[in-house]
């Protein structure tokens, strides 16, 4: 008993000590596999959709939400946002946003608005960094948000059905992002 409360002890210590901190979150073997552990339980959850439904609100809300704001400024006019979980032939679709006026000016942007997360994950990981003090809770909790965010702004295959819907809008698009690699 007392080999296993000395050597609980010293784990407690090596954890608490700063070096030990600085190793694992400068460790990025150790941060992929803690990332590939928090996937792995979330797609456990898959088995039971009120379970899986729990595990991706957050990340369904910031994926919908995006979509939602940026059709509402492109004049897209969303008329339905649910991000509750609905059975379909081929599975379960966690949320969705309809739209009542995709064009070619607002088709790609609206669909393709997740990837704006990762403008969202990045400011994040620079806020957290700057101005958070790093423990192991703290650190463990910066790793869940930004897969949260990351995973979450991965379009899905229906977006980008809807993205390259209007041929005339990735021209349009292809020739703005043509015009800004050639500029800067």
């Amino acid at each position: 008993m007392d080999l296993i409360l000395n050597t609980l002890q010293r784990f407690g210590q090596f954890l608490s000590e700063p070096e030990t901190l600085r190793i694992f979150v400068s460790n990025r073997f150790l941060m992929i596999l803690l990332v590939i552990f928090l996937l792995k339980i979330k797609y456990k959850t898959y088995s039971n959709i009120y379970l899986s439904a729990l595990v991706n609100i957050p990340g369904t809300l910031l994926h919908e939400t995006a979509h939602f704001i940026t059709g509402l400024v492109l004049n897209a006019q969303p008329t339905k946002f649910t991000i509750v979980p609905q059975k379909r032939i081929d599975g379960y679709v966690m949320g969705s946003v309809g739209f009542r006026n995709i064009q070619f000016y607002n088709a790609l942007p609206s669909a393709l608005a997740p990837l704006s997360l990762l403008v969202i994950g990045y400011f994040f990981n620079k806020w957290f960094f700057e101005n958070v003090t790093l423990n192991y809770l703290n650190y463990i909790a910066y790793i869940f948000l930004q897969t949260v965010i990351i995973e979450n702004a991965l379009p899905s295959a229906q977006d980008f059905k809807v993205a390259f819907s209007k041929p005339l809008g990735i021209l349009l698009y292809g020739f703005i992002f043509f015009l800004l690699v050639l500029y800067f």
